[in-house]
Order: structure tokens, then sequence, then C-alpha cells
């Protein structure tokens, strides 16, 4: 390799490198959130109190699984659905979206908690701890359900009576409409928020009421106040900068999609990086002499740049993120002066010679 190409291929590994340390650590985002309008069934039991809940469902919640995923309402979710909802949770865990943590979601009960409900025009509202692009779908259940058996997916109509991609987000909670269908006693609308970022979605069950008042007998439930989510967050776990659940395998595809773009099986920027300088090495193998490097930006860091500005879009603090592409991006213009400058210099000593 000349030197030319050694400087050229060092440039283009510290460029590459710098991008991946200031994405590595940038702050990790928050959880994300829950339908508040009809409040679901974890943001009702949560704004309950996870520690004292007073409703009987809440109650067998936290008696089938504890405290804690009331303390990570808004965090029930897979981090690699990629929209594959149907095929990856299994009938009878729809409120739990399968996993182990929120299994108490899933209890079979005609006393949960029921915001009170009309066919017609209505407006959703989901709150958004962390925002997030992606498009929301809410489904009712058909005519006949019975909320006393576990819920399956043939329990729902095939299609969203709502459906919003990317809606208004309003003091904290995306707003959407939709019209609501013709129903009569309970019922249940399911919600699922699939990011367009990456391939996490997040999913919830609300209990509704058609004529009739809340779970009990009693009032309709309440949403958690600002207040309340902001005391609860000081016991949330779910602060991780993988935007997935609980598994290493999930939190491992999550933070792969969004902090590179990367699907599966596709190399990330820095690997990418590699795989140029590579590729750089062997076609200077097979027509070695002063042929030019690959234009001023070398490609790696180019498609590693490219990658990393989908990071804007996650729900992260875009200051802090423009902060650190612009530092990597810095070094890589940086190297390139500094190459230009190596290039100008050997041009004068031949001249001279």
């Amino acid at each position: 390799m000349t030197t030319r190409r050694r400087t050229a291929a060092a440039l283009v590994a510290v460029g590459a490198a710098a991008l991946a340390l200031t994405v590595a650590t940038a702050p990790p985002v928050a959880a994300h959130g829950s339908m508040t309008d009809p409040v679901s069934r974890v943001a009702a039991c949560h704004a309950e109190g996870p520690e004292s809940p007073t409703s009987a469902a809440c109650k067998a919640l936290v008696a089938a699984g504890g405290t804690q995923p009331l303390y990570d309402w808004n965090e029930v979710n897979i981090g690699d659905a990629a929209g594959r909802h149907r095929q990856i949770i299994p009938d009878g865990k729809l409120c739990s979206a399968g996993r182990e943590k929120y299994k108490g979601l899933d209890l079979p009960r005609a006393d949960w908690p029921a915001t009170p409900m009309s066919a017609g025009d209505r407006t959703f509202r989901y709150r958004a701890t962390a925002p997030h692009k992606g498009t929301f779908e809410l489904y009712i259940t058909k005519e006949g359900y019975d909320p006393a058996k576990p819920l399956a997916w043939a329990d729902l109509e095939p299609e969203p009576f709502a459906k919003a991609t990317d809606p208004t987000l309003e003091d904290g909670s995306y707003v959407f409409s939709g019209t609501v269908p013709e129903r009569s006693g309970r019922h249940l609308v399911y919600a699922v928020w699939q990011r367009s970022d990456s391939p996490e979605a997040f999913y919830g069950c609300s209990d509704v009421v058609f004529g009739g008042a809340g779970g009990d007998g009693g009032a309709a439930p309440a949403a958690p106040t600002e207040e309340q989510i902001s005391e609860s967050a000081e016991k949330s776990t779910v602060s991780h900068d993988g935007h997935g659940g609980d598994e290493p395998g999930e939190k491992e595809a999550a933070a792969r999609s969004v902090h590179t773009g990367a699907e599966d099986g596709a190399p990330a920027g820095a690997e990418r990086a590699g795989q140029d300088d590579e590729r750089a090495e062997r076609r200077e193998a097979a027509a070695p002499g002063d042929a030019p490097v690959d234009g001023a930006t070398p490609n790696g860091a180019a498609r590693a740049a490219e990658e990393g500005v989908a990071l804007a879009d996650t729900g992260g603090d875009d200051a802090t993120t423009a902060v650190a592409l612009g530092g990597a991006a810095a070094v890589v213009l940086g190297g390139a002066v500094v190459l230009t400058t190596a290039r100008r210099r050997a041009a004068g000593g031949r001249h001279r010679a």
C-alpha cells in the first residue's frame, strides 16, 4: 500500500471510530408511552398507584407480577417486532405483548377499569414519554367478545378502525382520530404503535364500555398525572439506550437498528468502513500505482455519517445528537484536509525533483 493510501485508510478508520464513539456515548432515551384515552390497563393501574391500587383487577395484576410493571407502565414493547405482531405475540398474551414481566395485563376478567365509549367519531390520545416516528393502529373486539376469556387475535376485528402515521404531538401526547363502530357492553381497544425509525413496537389494551360505567361498576379510570409520571420515573427500570425489551436479544436488535440503521445481517457503520478499506486494498493490488483514492470523503465514513443522521428521529435530544455527529464529521473533514495537504507536499516534492 502506498503512503497516501495508508494515510487515507487511517483517516477513514479515525473518522468512523469517532462517529461510533459519539453515537455510542449519547445519553439513554427514556421509555416511550401508552394510551391514555381510552386509558390502557397498565396506565390506569399506574394512576391508581403501584403500591396501593384500588380496583380488584389492578390488585390482581400486582399479585401476578409485582409492582415493577406499573412503574414501567410506558414500556409494553417488543424491540424487534418489525410489523410481525400477529406472528410473534401468541393468543392469550396480547396485552403483555408476550412478555413475562407484564403477564398480569393478560388476566381474563370482566372488571378491568373501563372507559365509557360510544360509536362515532372520536379523538384518541397516546401519552408519549419519548416521541418516535411511526404509525398507530387501533383495533376493537368483535361483537360477542367475552372479557372473562383470554384475548385472542381472532377476537379483534381484522382491520383497524383508527390509524395515524406521525400524528400531532400535543402537550406530550399524540392526538389522532377515528370512527368507533357500533358496539354494546364491554369491549377492548387494542393499540399497536409501530415505529418507522426502528423495528420496535408498543402495545396496549384499553378496556371500554358502551352504555355503562367503569370497572367494578364505579367511575371511569383516570390516566396518570404528570406528577405521578415524574414521581414513578425514579423507580422505573426501562431507561435504556437499547429501546427494546428486557431480553438481551431484543436490546441488541433494537440498538443495532436505532444506532446504525442496519437490518439483521447488514454491517454497521464501522464494519462497512473496514470493508471499504479492504476493497480499496484489493483494487490497489490489482492496479498498483498512483490511482486516486475514491473521492475526498471515503465511502466508509460517508456511509457512517449517513447512518448516524437517523438518530435525530428516535426521541433523544436533538442538540446532543447534532453535536455528536458534528464532532465526528469534523474529524473526517479534518482528515480530508490533512490528506489534501500531504498530496500537495508530495506533488511539490516531485516537481522540485
